[in-house]
């Protein structure tokens, strides 16, 4: 059949057409008033566009668009949102420079608002408030991901509380995206080798306030079948579906990023499913330069930036070398590399010929700058990868942290907002880096933040309850239990909300270890407490699914629906519901298995108190003061026994100190002392888990040097790249030859504090001069066999004497007990970012 297609679009009235300006930018997902403009049109409609702002302006009459754009109320509210937005988009920012040359980040999934399903949960989630940031502050950074057509399943609970799944089809001409034409007219379009097939995609635009995201769509009519299907949906198909979905975004952003004429000058990895855009950054600067490998390598490497955000092994993308050959096989030859070489890119051992090929392992050797999502996932992330630089102690391996973060105006709810910018004053929304503003919290008066915070629990029970109507007409229930929906929840009583991915590991299941206590508490007629509970399974997670099931059949078995329910299909909406209507939300991972997790963070930011494992983001933040900690950071090899020592602390917790206190009301019917804990967390969370905060620390510690890097390496024409591989070639041919022979010391068997430590290396340096080594005295505290607290001192070279090279310091014993020393040899280059490169470590 040969259809003709076109594209129709709402005819606005004159007045109205900034309404299609605000709709296709998701400045709106942060900014209710401009929602607010699209409700006023009609709320029917709204809601029937599954608040699609775009959508909406397709679905409503042309009757009622031109009574709006009569309508001098309307038309003040649009001008005074549009003026806004146009401030927003003009005003000053934070970073103030060149947009000539940018960061460009990947991630696999981008959650920035209900009108646009392509995330699945935190990591999509993290990637939007990231784009949002980075829009606040003025940063030279672009997005790239893929348009997935089916995006992630919708969760439907049947009957007996299973999770079942439906992949609705996305119509991208009623979304806010833009697909972008080349000068011709025609759609642009890139292209990536699949297995000796040609992948074409289109790529589209979406508007982020400021900033911009490109997504790769390969639905298009050039592709075969099953290539269209590479963007089908997140994380959906099977292993071959991933690796197809990575190659394309990873060499196809970097394509589609030229194709745009954005210089990508640095990149950041969200995750390893980027990791192939080092391939191909490297394959762009052999063809441009005529470098072997290892040139083009020393010239991205230095503007690479990779975030890992899983803290399990098995989360590590992998794939057997069958695939790898399938769809790589060509590419030793591209970049002029041996096949064993190749494989080494994605291998702890390059020698095991029996290890799988890890796209985090890729993203790590190509990176010269790496981080985990937390102060405890950081040093998680060292002891998982120390294999990667054998001999290099575990404080010393390069993976720092970034602490998550999330985007306050996304999160904390529109009333809320109202009363934080009153009494935070302009700066608050002008100059959100301006992180003391939240210092302001306590000219908020106690009635107020309580009067808000219990409107907001007011409108989370009447929307559970409308989505527990829901879900009983559509599995068939009798008109009695229908009518239980309207009587589900209290608005008064203490609600605990726990809503997440339903993986084992993070124990939604947990409170329910003893029905007997629980049951107690939910019963009580003086200080009953409720629970909220929402979250997808992975379609393919029987447990995780079997969590969910358990977790309904209990609150029927025990005749509790009205106070423990499950909320079906938990998504952006659900999420800003439960972060902001509850009073406690609850977290319960194993330690240390979460490596950020941000729900908490939203919660907090609204006055919702944490009570939480210590783990992730809370281990860090936890403090008596902002909220609750469940045991003190113990982790257990017996799972069960953890499960049961877990679960008694939080009923202990619940009994003894969180229900007494919010059931704690002065004369004036007051929970004071609960109102202070709400302030604090605010102020502090407020703070320390803004992801202005964060992306200011991406930007001092990564992005701001990575451009730096670009900088130095193209005003030489990469000729320090070119230098710097010379020198590793140089080192890797005599690194063997390199011994310390003997090590000299004035110690004596006791020591006092304040004398002098004279140690001198006699060093074997073979062909390498003793200016391209660096060698350090590495010196501690002696425990357990090994140098704790070590600090390193750079040894200065004193000379030659038979042959060997003398290298000598002198440092002060300034600590008493079991001291000891010895030297080590690293790479030594002006041009290192840092001296720990994989191989490169010689110990005495």
């Amino acid at each position: 059949m040969n259809i003709s297609t076109y594209t129709v679009k709402p005819k606005l009235p004159i007045p109205l057409k900034p309404l299609e300006e605000i709709a296709r930018n998701l400045w709106l997902s942060w900014n209710y008033d401009a929602i607010q403009l699209f409700i006023r049109l009609d709320y029917d409609v709204w809601m029937q566009s599954h608040q699609s702002p775009v959508r909406t302006l397709g679905m409503v009459s042309q009757e009622r668009l031109a009574q709006a754009a009569k309508d001098d109320s309307y038309l003040a509210a649009l001008k005074e949102v549009y003026d806004r937005f146009l401030r927003y988009k003009k005003g000053e920012t934070w970073y103030r420079g060149s947009h000539k040359d940018v960061v460009a980040y990947f991630s696999m999934e981008y959650g920035m608002d209900a009108s646009l399903p392509i995330y699945s949960g935190g990591l999509g989630i993290l990637s939007g408030d990231h784009m949002k940031t980075s829009s606040d502050m003025g940063l030279p950074l672009v997005g790239v991901g893929l348009l997935y057509r089916q995006g992630y399943f919708t969760q439907m609970l049947n009957a007996d509380g299973f999770q079942q799944e439906s992949y609705p089809e996305n119509d991208w001409y009623n979304m806010p995206v833009e697909r972008k034409n080349g000068k011709d007219g025609n759609p642009l379009k890139i292209s990536v080798d699949l297995a000796g097939r040609q992948c074409t995609a289109q790529i589209w635009e979406v508007k982020v306030g400021r900033s911009s995201l490109y997504l790769l769509d390969t639905n298009i009519e050039e592709n075969a079948p099953d290539i269209r299907n590479v963007t089908a949906s997140l994380y959906g198909g099977d292993k071959e579906t991933r690796m197809q979905q990575e190659i394309l975004l990873g060499i196809g952003g970097i394509r589609a990023l030229r194709a745009l004429g954005i210089n990508p000058a640095a990149t950041h990895m969200n995750e390893g499913h980027a990791a192939f855009l080092g391939l191909e950054r490297v394959r762009e600067i052999m063809t441009e330069k005529n470098f072997n490998f290892e040139e083009a390598r020393e010239a991205v490497w230095p503007t690479n930036i990779f975030t890992t955000h899983t803290p399990v092994p098995a989360g590590n993308e992998r794939f057997d070398i069958s695939m790898v050959e399938k769809y790589f096989r060509s590419w030793p030859q591209i970049l002029g590399i041996s096949w064993k070489d190749f494989l080494g890119l994605g291998r702890i051992n390059v020698n095991d010929d029996k290890e799988t090929y890890c796209l985090t392992v890729l993203a790590l050797k190509m990176a010269a700058y790496a981080n985990g999502v937390a102060k405890l996932h950081g040093v998680v992330s060292r002891e998982m990868w120390q294999g990667l630089w054998p001999g290099l102690p575990m404080n010393e391996i390069p993976i720092g942290h970034v602490t998550n973060g999330v985007h306050p105006r996304t999160w904390v709810s529109s009333g809320m907002i109202e009363l934080l910018d009153r009494y935070f004053g302009p700066h608050f929304e002008a100059k959100p880096t301006n992180l003391s503003i939240w210092d302001r919290m306590d000219r908020i008066s106690d009635e107020e933040l309580w009067r808000t915070h219990e409107r907001r629990r007011e409108r989370l029970v009447a929307f559970v309850r409308e989505r527990i109507r829901e879900q009983y007409k559509r599995t068939g229930a009798v008109e009695r239990r229908i009518q239980q929906a309207e009587d589900a929840l209290s608005p008064y009583a203490l609600t605990l909300c726990f809503a997440r991915r339903f993986a084992t590991y993070k124990r939604g299941n947990l409170l329910l270890r003893d029905p007997e206590r629980l049951l107690r508490l939910v019963k009580d007629n003086d200080r009953p407490i409720q629970l909220i509970f929402a979250g997808k399974a992975h379609p393919h997670d029987m447990p995780g699914k079997e969590l969910i099931r358990e977790i309904v059949h209990f609150a029927e078995r025990y005749d509790v629906t009205s106070r423990i329910v499950f909320v079906e299909n938990y998504d952006l909406n659900v999420a800003k519901y439960l972060t902001s209507g509850g009073d406690i939300w609850l977290n319960t991972p194993r330690r240390p298995m979460e490596a950020s997790g941000t729900s908490g963070m939203k919660a907090a930011m609204n006055g919702v108190l944490n009570c939480s494992i210590l783990d992730g983001w809370w281990d860090e933040a936890y403090n008596p003061e902002v909220g609750w900690a469940i045991g003190h950071g113990e982790q257990y090899v017996d799972e069960r026994l953890q499960d049961d020592i877990e679960s008694k602390a939080l009923y202990d917790l619940l009994e003894r100190d969180i229900i007494p206190l919010f059931y704690h009301r002065g004369r004036d019917g007051l929970p004071r002392d609960w109102i202070k804990r709400m302030k604090d967390c605010m102020r502090e969370i407020g703070q320390s888990m803004s992801f202005h905060r964060t992306l200011m620390d991406y930007s001092n510690q990564f992005y701001f040097p990575a451009l730096k890097n670009y900088h130095r390496l193209v005003k030489d024409d990469y000729a320090e790249a070119k230098e710097l591989a010379g020198y590793f070639a140089q080192l890797k041919e005599s690194w063997d030859n390199i011994k310390i022979v003997r090590v000299e010391a004035n110690t004596k068997p006791v020591m006092q504090r304040g004398d002098m430590l004279t140690v001198t290396a006699n060093i074997e340096l073979g062909h390498v001069a003793p200016t391209d080594v660096l060698v350090e005295l590495y010196h501690g505290t002696v425990f357990n066999h090994g140098i704790t607290n070590a600090r390193r001192t750079e040894m200065k070279y004193i000379g030659a004497q038979d042959n060997l090279n003398q290298y000598q310091v002198r440092v002060e014993c300034a600590d008493t007990g079991f001291q000891g020393h010895t030297v080590r040899i690293l790479p030594k280059h002006e041009a290192l970012i840092h001296p720990y490169r994989t191989g490169f470590i010689k110990w005495a």
